[in-house]
């Protein structure tokens, strides 16, 4: 068994995407502890980090098509009606918009907020500003989504932040997303948007900790009975 499957399933799942950087981190402490053995174990704690850092943990998403769920793991940042980019194509007029904001210990995979088939995804170039300021949404490299789902077009967007230089999606369009699927991740900090239609209220605060496929960050219509959830 190979280092990165023995860490992967006695220490922390972790998600393929992270293998490459996680060897590159060990390779170094090795080179590093060549050269001064101190400097061995500072390289293998940050090897560690590493793969804490791509860590992909199994989570139990509740499956009801009127809830939003949190695509990401981190702090609730923002929640305020506002347009959505211009590349969503999803109009001139205001929408709830919630934002999640990681940092560099959050868990990266990011999972679809609803059930829907992904009707569109946009890549745009731009800055690398701190993922937490408002106009990040606007001006930082950003991938966005745009998912149909059973109350209309809602968008998802993954936002590049200071420190993440790369955003993965491996979804495409026209594919079909259960609530709490993964369809990305990106690397070392950043923040996740979630464009929300008319008729959503919020069922999260501003500061909140959530926790991807399982917070609910939103819900249409009424509340409803206990919700069922499911293994994805």
């Amino acid at each position: 068994m190979s280092l990165f499957d023995t860490i992967r399933n006695t220490i922390v799942p972790v998600h393929k995407e992270g293998y490459p950087f996680i060897a590159g981190f060990f390779v170094a402490s090795l080179l590093l502890g060549w050269l001064a053995e101190p400097l061995f174990w500072i390289g293998l704690v940050l090897t560690l980090w590493c793969a804490y850092f791509f860590r992909d943990p199994e989570r139990f998403t509740p499956q009801d098509d009127d809830l939003v769920i949190s695509p990401a793991d981190g702090r609730v940042s923002s929640i305020q009606m506002v347009r959505p980019p211009e590349e969503l194509m999803l109009g001139n007029e205001p929408m709830l918009r919630i934002s999640v904001f990681m940092n560099v210990f959050n868990c990266h995979v990011n999972r679809a907020p609803m059930r829907g088939r992904i009707a569109n995804i946009v890549y745009r170039e731009g800055s690398f500003l701190n993922a937490e300021l408002d106009k990040a949404s606007q001006e930082n490299e950003r991938n966005g989504l745009v998912i149909e789902t059973t109350h209309g077009m809602i968008g998802v967007v993954q936002i590049a932040g200071l420190v993440a230089r790369r955003i993965v999606c491996w979804s495409n369009p026209s594919d079909t997303l259960d609530a709490g699927e993964r369809f990305g991740l990106i690397r070392f900090g950043s923040r996740l948007d979630v464009f929300l239609p008319e008729g959503t209220e919020p069922r999260v605060s501003l500061g909140q900790t959530a926790i991807a496929g399982e917070t609910v960050l939103a819900e249409f219509g009424s509340s409803k009975g206990p919700v069922i959830s499911r293994r994805i």
